[in-house]
C-alpha cells in the first residue's frame, strides 16, 4: 500500500509538471446581442495556437507581428470554423471584422472580431464550440452573451461542447450547477493546490517524538488533525477567493502563482526539516489565503453575470470543498492503513514530499522569471 500511494503522488507530478507550470488553457468568447444583430470577439492565447497550428516560423521562442500577420487567414480558418451558431435550426455564419492582438495575465492573445449573420435571432441561440479539444482535453472556452442589460455565462469542455443560451433570461439553477462543476474540475486539475494539501496531509497519521515520525495510535486524532487543516484552508480561501472576487483585493496574478508555488515548497520541505509539526492548520490557514487569490482568477476568468455575483461565488466555492472533500476521504483510510510501516514514512513522506518540493521550486522559477523550464 505505501508503494501504491507514492505511485499516485508521482503520477500527480509527473503530469502535473507540464500541465500547470503555467495558466491552464482558455479562451474568451463574447457575444453582444441587440437590434436584431450578433457581434462577436473571440480572444485565442497565442502559444495555444502556436501548439496546434505553428506560428513561430524561426522557433525562437518568440512570435512577432509579421509571423502573426502572415498567419491572419490560417489563424481564422483553424479557429472560426470551430465556432458555430444557429438560431431557430438555421445556422448563423461568422463573418470576420477585426484582427488584433492584447496582452492578458498570462501571455499575448490573438483577438478575432467578427459579425454573426443570422437571419433572426430569435429568443435563443445555440453555439457549438470544438477549439483545442482535439489536442488539449483542458482547454476551457469560457462564455459571455450581454443582451439588453443581462449577462449570461457558459463553460466549453470537452464534455460539455454545446450550450444554449435563452436570450434575455438567466437560469439560476443551471448557473449554479455550471459554476458548482467548474469548482470541482478546478481543484481537481489544480495540482499545485493538491499537493500543497497533500503536503499538509501526509504527516496527519503521524506524530514527531525523539525527532523522528512516529505512527498515531488511534484513528481519531489523525481525523482530528485532517478536520483542522481542511477547515482552516477552506476558511482562509474562502475569505480572499470572496474579497477579491468583490474586488476588495486585486494582485498581479504572477505574484500570486508565485506565492502558491512557494507554499507548496515549504509545506513539502516542512515534512523533511519540521519547523512546524504541531499546528500544520496555522500554515493552512496563512497559505489558504493565498491560495484562495488563485481560486478568485479562475473565477474570474469564468466570467460573472451580472446580477447572479453571489450565486456564482457560493457555487465555485463549494464546488471547491466538494472536490477537497473527495481527495481527503480518498487518501486519509489509505494512509492510515499503512501508517505503521515503514515504507509510508521513507516512501510516501519522505521521497513524496521531496518530489512534491522539487517540482513546486520549478513552478517557483517558471512563474516569478517568466521561464520555460518544463516543456509542455
Amino acid at each position: 500500500m505505501p508503494l501504491s500511494l507514492l505511485l499516485g503522488i508521482i503520477a500527480i507530478v509527473l503530469y502535473a509538471g507540464p500541465v500547470l507550470a503555467h495558466k491552464a488553457s482558455d479562451s474568451y468568447l463574447a457575444l453582444t446581442a441587440r437590434d436584431g444583430r450578433i457581434e462577436g470577439q473571440w480572444d485565442v492565447a497565442l502559444r495555444d495556437l502556436d501548439y496546434a497550428i505553428g506560428l513561430d516560423a524561426d522557433d525562437d521562442g518568440a512570435i512577432t507581428w509579421g509571423e502573426l500577420s502572415g498567419n491572419r487567414e490560417k489563424v481564422a480558418g483553424y479557429v472560426l470554423p470551430r465556432l458555430r451558431l444557429s438560431a431557430g435550426g438555421a445556422p448563423c455564419p461568422l463573418k470576420p471584422t477585426d484582427y488584433l492582438v492584447d496582452n492578458h495575465t498570462d501571455g499575448a492573445y490573438v483577438v478575432l472580431r467578427f459579425a454573426v449573420e443570422c437571419p433572426a435571432p430569435g429568443n435563443a441561440i445555440d453555439l457549438s464550440y470544438t477549439l483545442f479539444f482535439d489536442v488539449d482535453p483542458q482547454h476551457r472556452g469560457l462564455l459571455r452573451v450581454d443582451y439588453q442589460g443581462a449577462t449570461q455565462t457558459a463553460v466549453f469542455s470537452p464534455a460539455q461542447t454545446s450550450q444554449r443560451i435563452e436570450l434575455g433570461q438567466t437560469r439560476q439553477g443551471a448557473a449554479f450547477l455550471q459554476y458548482l462543476r467548474e469548482g470541482v474540475w478546478h481543484i481537481w486539475t489544480g495540482y499545485d493546490h493538491i499537493l500543497f494539501l497533500l503536503s499538509l496531509l501526509l504527516p496527519a497519521v503521524l506524530y514527531r517524538q525523539g525527532g523522528a515520525w512516529q505512527p498515531v495510535a488511534s484513528f481519531r486524532p489523525a481525523f482530528m488533525e485532517v478536520v483542522k487543516v481542511v477547515t482552516a484552508f477552506t476558511v482562509a480561501h474562502s475569505i480572499t477567493l470572496s474579497l477579491a472576487t468583490l474586488g476588495v483585493i486585486s494582485l498581479p496574478s504572477r505574484w500570486v502563482e508565485s506565492a502558491i508555488a512557494a507554499s507548496v515548497v515549504l509545506a513539502a520541505l516542512n515534512n523533511l526539516r519540521p519547523l512546524i509539526d504541531k499546528r500544520r492548520w496555522a500554515v493552512a490557514f496563512g497559505f489558504g489565503l493565498v491560495h484562495g487569490l488563485g481560486f478568485a482568477n479562475v473565477l474570474n476568468d469564468l466570467g460573472l453575470p451580472r446580477g447572479a455575483l453571489l450565486l456564482a461565488l457560493v457555487a465555485f466555492n463549494l464546488g471547491v470543498e466538494i472536490g477537497q472533500l473527495a481527495i481527503v476521504s480518498v487518501f486519509l483510510p489509505s494512509a492510515y492503513a499503512v501508517r505503521r510501516s515503514s515504507g509510508y514514512r521513507r516512501l510516501c513522506l519522505n521521497l513524496g514530499s521531496g518530489l512534491i518540493s522539487l517540482l513546486a521550486l520549478v513552478w517557483l522559477l517558471e512563474r516569478a522569471l517568466d521561464l520555460k523550464l518544463i516543456n509542455g
